[in-house]
């Protein structure tokens, strides 16, 4: 049975943490988004749940409902808008629905799905982030009166970009199938817009190019490899 984990909850929000008394799932593969949307919430007064793929959401879900979910577009088992269609349409409804991409077009299609609100990587303002979910809430659950616009910017550890680089490695030391490098550059491309390391994510979205156009890639998944370890090893220096 769900257990309700509503905004509605004994502990109000306040001016300085508006998203107190709030549980938010956000469901997204990379350490390093999560990270930062970690330190969103804790500096907004709300708790945060992990999940990194739809089965995992799912799981959570049978157990307990969340005053909000954020949903990541591409995830290693499906699209996050599949999840985004059935929340918006489950009984009762997840308070807050808002898509996640590092692609500007996937606003429109999670908004379609049925979400409440996008967010675009790479991920940075807590401003942004507490108005997109503060603008999908009910006006009594939102703290009265005016409220100071956090200027600060979140910076997560590279520690968690390391971890992602990781991750990509492992998977295309293990296979590098059409599936796979699918995958690979979606997840990296994100990973590396959020952390704006932008020599990365043109060589994702070029191995992407050549995979639609079916050009060779043998060359270009060795090149994206190869800069992956960079990063790995440039962090084990440190």
């Amino acid at each position: 049975m769900t257990t309700p984990d509503s905004f509605r909850s004994q502990t109000r929000p306040t001016a300085s943490r508006p998203l107190l008394g709030m549980t938010i799932l956000v469901v997204e593969d990379s350490r390093y988004t999560c990270e930062t949307l970690r330190l969103m919430c804790l500096r907004s007064g709300a708790r945060i749940r992990r999940a990194d793929c739809l089965a995992s959401a799912r799981r959570h879900l049978k157990v307990y409902r969340p005053s909000a979910a954020i949903i990541d577009m591409g995830l290693p088992d499906g699209s996050g808008l599949d999840l985004i269609d059935e929340l918006a349409r489950a009984v009762p409804r997840v308070g807050v629905l808002l898509g996640l991409s590092g692609d500007d077009r996937a606003e429109t299609e999670a908004l379609a799905a049925g979400a409440d609100g996008f967010l675009a990587k790479p991920l940075d303002s807590l401003a942004t982030f507490q108005e997109a979910i503060l603008s999908a809430l009910p006006p009594d659950a939102v703290p009265s009166g005016p409220r100071p616009v956090a200027q600060e910017a979140v910076s997560p550890d590279r520690v968690a970009f390391c971890d992602d680089m990781s991750h990509v490695a492992t998977l295309l030391e293990q296979r590098q199938d059409g599936p796979t490098i699918d995958y690979v550059v979606q997840f990296l491309g994100g990973v590396a817009r959020s952390a704006r390391d932008y020599t990365l994510e043109r060589a994702a979205s070029d191995l992407a190019r050549s995979r639609c156009q079916g050009d060779p890639q043998r060359e270009k998944v060795a090149r994206l490899m190869q800069m992956v370890h960079a990063r790995i090893e440039s962090r084990a220096a440190i």
